[in-house]
Protein backbone atom coordinates (compact mmCIF):
# COMPACT_ATOMS: atom_id res chain seq x y z
CA UNK A 1 0.00 0.00 0.00
CA UNK A 2 2.79 2.35 0.72
CA UNK A 3 4.68 1.86 -2.18
CA UNK A 4 1.01 2.16 -4.26
CA UNK A 5 0.80 5.88 -2.51
CA UNK A 6 4.41 6.71 -3.31
CA UNK A 7 4.39 5.69 -6.93
CA UNK A 8 0.94 7.84 -7.39
CA UNK A 9 2.94 10.87 -5.54
CA UNK A 10 5.47 10.10 -8.20
CA UNK A 11 3.47 9.75 -10.95
CA UNK A 12 1.32 13.11 -9.74
CA UNK A 13 4.46 15.24 -9.64
CA UNK A 14 5.79 13.82 -12.89
CA UNK A 15 2.57 14.91 -14.73
CA UNK A 16 2.82 18.60 -12.84
CA UNK A 17 5.93 18.91 -14.27
CA UNK A 18 5.36 17.68 -17.20
CA UNK A 19 2.32 20.35 -17.65
CA UNK A 20 4.41 23.55 -16.16
CA UNK A 21 6.89 22.62 -18.49
CA UNK A 22 4.63 21.40 -21.93
CA UNK A 23 2.40 25.00 -20.87
CA UNK A 24 5.59 27.23 -20.45
CA UNK A 25 5.53 27.62 -16.59
CA UNK A 26 9.32 27.70 -16.17
CA UNK A 27 10.26 29.50 -18.88
CA UNK A 28 8.26 32.59 -17.37
CA UNK A 29 9.43 32.10 -14.16
CA UNK A 30 12.86 32.30 -15.40
CA UNK A 31 12.24 35.33 -17.96
CA UNK A 32 10.46 37.21 -14.55
CA UNK A 33 13.62 36.35 -12.74
CA UNK A 34 15.75 37.62 -15.16
CA UNK A 35 13.56 41.12 -15.53
CA UNK A 36 13.26 41.02 -11.60
CA UNK A 37 17.28 41.00 -11.34
CA UNK A 38 17.81 44.48 -13.54
CA UNK A 39 15.18 46.60 -11.26
CA UNK A 40 17.14 44.92 -7.84
CA UNK A 41 20.49 45.89 -9.51
CA UNK A 42 19.56 49.64 -10.99
CA UNK A 43 17.95 50.38 -7.35
CA UNK A 44 21.16 49.58 -5.51
CA UNK A 45 23.40 51.78 -7.78
CA UNK A 46 20.96 54.42 -7.70
CA UNK A 47 20.92 54.07 -4.24
CA UNK A 48 24.58 53.85 -4.12
CA UNK A 49 25.00 56.72 -6.54
CA UNK A 50 22.52 58.96 -4.36
CA UNK A 51 24.26 59.05 -1.49
CA UNK A 52 27.27 59.10 -2.88
CA UNK A 53 26.94 62.33 -5.21
CA UNK A 54 23.64 63.58 -4.28
CA UNK A 55 22.73 63.79 -0.50
CA UNK A 56 23.21 61.39 2.59
CA UNK A 57 20.11 58.87 2.04
CA UNK A 58 20.60 57.54 5.55
CA UNK A 59 19.74 61.02 7.38
CA UNK A 60 16.90 61.30 4.93
CA UNK A 61 15.54 58.15 5.89
CA UNK A 62 15.58 59.23 9.82
CA UNK A 63 14.43 62.98 8.86
CA UNK A 64 11.47 60.87 7.28
CA UNK A 65 10.79 58.91 10.12
CA UNK A 66 11.37 61.95 12.60
CA UNK A 67 8.51 64.39 10.40
CA UNK A 68 5.56 62.03 9.23
CA UNK A 69 3.93 59.17 11.62
CA UNK A 70 4.23 55.89 11.14
CA UNK A 71 0.88 55.19 10.15
CA UNK A 72 0.67 58.03 7.98
CA UNK A 73 3.05 56.23 6.07
CA UNK A 74 2.21 52.92 6.04
CA UNK A 75 -1.03 53.81 5.41
CA UNK A 76 0.25 55.54 2.00
CA UNK A 77 2.11 52.03 1.68
CA UNK A 78 -1.48 49.91 1.58
CA UNK A 79 -2.71 52.51 -0.92
CA UNK A 80 -0.06 51.63 -2.96
CA UNK A 81 -0.11 47.94 -2.69
CA UNK A 82 -4.24 47.87 -3.07
CA UNK A 83 -4.05 49.64 -6.34
CA UNK A 84 -1.28 48.64 -8.74
CA UNK A 85 1.54 48.73 -6.67
CA UNK A 86 2.66 51.77 -7.87
CA UNK A 87 5.24 53.01 -5.44
CA UNK A 88 7.93 50.26 -5.39
CA UNK A 89 8.37 48.51 -1.68
CA UNK A 90 11.50 49.09 -1.73
CA UNK A 91 12.24 52.58 -0.63
CA UNK A 92 9.11 51.77 2.07
CA UNK A 93 11.55 48.58 3.20
CA UNK A 94 14.49 51.27 3.77
CA UNK A 95 12.20 53.37 5.38
CA UNK A 96 11.65 50.89 8.08
CA UNK A 97 15.46 50.06 8.60
CA UNK A 98 16.05 53.41 10.19
CA UNK A 99 12.92 53.69 11.92
CA UNK A 100 12.84 52.82 15.95
CA UNK A 101 11.84 49.56 15.41
CA UNK A 102 12.89 47.87 11.88
CA UNK A 103 11.39 44.57 12.36
CA UNK A 104 8.28 45.85 14.22
CA UNK A 105 7.76 48.82 11.09
CA UNK A 106 8.69 46.02 8.06
CA UNK A 107 6.57 43.32 9.26
CA UNK A 108 3.92 46.40 9.20
CA UNK A 109 4.86 46.68 5.95
CA UNK A 110 4.52 43.23 4.91
CA UNK A 111 1.81 43.08 6.45
CA UNK A 112 0.26 46.41 4.83
CA UNK A 113 1.16 44.78 1.40
CA UNK A 114 0.24 41.33 1.66
CA UNK A 115 -3.58 43.14 3.13
CA UNK A 116 -3.49 45.20 -0.28
CA UNK A 117 -3.43 42.15 -2.27
CA UNK A 118 -6.59 40.77 -0.39
CA UNK A 119 -8.19 44.24 -1.46
CA UNK A 120 -6.77 43.94 -4.80
CA UNK A 121 -8.78 40.30 -5.22
CA UNK A 122 -11.70 41.95 -3.82
CA UNK A 123 -11.21 44.10 -6.50
CA UNK A 124 -11.02 41.56 -9.23
CA UNK A 125 -13.99 39.92 -7.66
CA UNK A 126 -16.12 42.85 -7.95
CA UNK A 127 -15.26 43.83 -11.35
CA UNK A 128 -16.59 40.54 -12.52
CA UNK A 129 -19.62 41.79 -11.55
CA UNK A 130 -20.18 44.78 -14.22
CA UNK A 131 -19.85 43.98 -17.99
CA UNK A 132 -18.37 46.69 -19.36
CA UNK A 133 -15.44 47.41 -16.68
CA UNK A 134 -14.96 43.16 -17.13
CA UNK A 135 -14.78 43.43 -20.86
CA UNK A 136 -12.09 46.22 -20.66
CA UNK A 137 -9.97 44.67 -18.09
CA UNK A 138 -9.70 41.45 -19.67
CA UNK A 139 -8.20 43.16 -22.77
CA UNK A 140 -5.96 44.88 -21.18
CA UNK A 141 -4.51 42.07 -18.82
CA UNK A 142 -5.61 39.05 -21.01
CA UNK A 143 -2.01 37.30 -20.94
CA UNK A 144 -2.14 38.12 -16.87
CA UNK A 145 -5.44 36.28 -16.79
CA UNK A 146 -4.62 33.29 -19.39
CA UNK A 147 -1.24 32.38 -17.15
CA UNK A 148 -3.38 32.97 -13.82
CA UNK A 149 -5.63 30.47 -15.46
CA UNK A 150 -3.21 28.36 -16.18
CA UNK A 151 -1.16 28.18 -13.56
CA UNK A 152 -3.33 29.03 -10.17
CA UNK A 153 -1.64 28.82 -6.94
CA UNK A 154 1.83 28.98 -8.67
CA UNK A 155 1.79 32.21 -10.46
CA UNK A 156 0.14 33.64 -7.00
CA UNK A 157 3.29 32.27 -5.48
CA UNK A 158 5.59 34.21 -8.26
CA UNK A 159 3.63 36.93 -7.84
CA UNK A 160 4.17 37.03 -3.47
CA UNK A 161 8.31 36.98 -4.14
CA UNK A 162 9.68 38.34 -7.60
CA UNK A 163 9.45 42.04 -7.59
CA UNK A 164 6.42 42.60 -10.38
CA UNK A 165 3.05 44.32 -8.64
CA UNK A 166 1.37 41.87 -6.66
CA UNK A 167 -1.56 43.23 -7.17
CA UNK A 168 -2.01 42.22 -10.47
CA UNK A 169 -1.71 39.05 -9.71
CA UNK A 170 -4.73 39.55 -6.94
CA UNK A 171 -6.63 41.48 -9.22
CA UNK A 172 -6.45 38.79 -12.21
CA UNK A 173 -6.36 35.81 -9.29
CA UNK A 174 -10.16 37.56 -8.44
CA UNK A 175 -11.05 37.71 -11.82
CA UNK A 176 -11.14 34.13 -12.12
CA UNK A 177 -12.40 33.70 -8.38
CA UNK A 178 -9.55 31.28 -7.38
CA UNK A 179 -10.03 29.90 -4.25
CA UNK A 180 -9.78 32.47 -1.44
CA UNK A 181 -8.84 30.33 1.26
CA UNK A 182 -5.53 28.90 -1.18
CA UNK A 183 -4.82 32.88 -1.99
CA UNK A 184 -4.47 33.66 1.56
CA UNK A 185 -2.01 30.61 1.73
CA UNK A 186 0.28 31.27 -0.98
CA UNK A 187 -0.01 34.97 -0.70
CA UNK A 188 2.11 34.71 2.98
CA UNK A 189 4.95 34.96 0.74
CA UNK A 190 4.83 38.41 0.82
CA UNK A 191 6.57 38.12 4.08
CA UNK A 192 8.73 35.90 3.01
CA UNK A 193 9.63 38.41 0.18
CA UNK A 194 10.21 41.47 2.38
CA UNK A 195 12.40 39.92 4.94
CA UNK A 196 14.68 38.60 2.06
CA UNK A 197 14.84 42.46 0.33
CA UNK A 198 15.32 43.49 3.89
CA UNK A 199 18.62 41.37 4.54
CA UNK A 200 19.80 43.48 1.60
CA UNK A 201 18.41 46.97 1.67
CA UNK A 202 19.19 47.35 5.78
CA UNK A 203 23.01 47.05 4.62
CA UNK A 204 23.04 49.67 1.99
CA UNK A 205 21.59 52.14 3.88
Amino acid sequence: MKKDAKSKKKSRIRLLHQYYSYTGFYSFVWKSVKKAILPIVLFVAALWAIDRWVLDIEQMLVTVTETYSPLGIISVFFASESLLGLIPPELFIAWSGKSSSPILYLSLLALASYLGGVISYFIGRWMTKIPAIHEAIEVKMAQHIKNTRKWGGFLIIVGALLPIPFAMTSIAAGIIKFPFPSYLMFGLLRFVRFYLYALVIFEMV
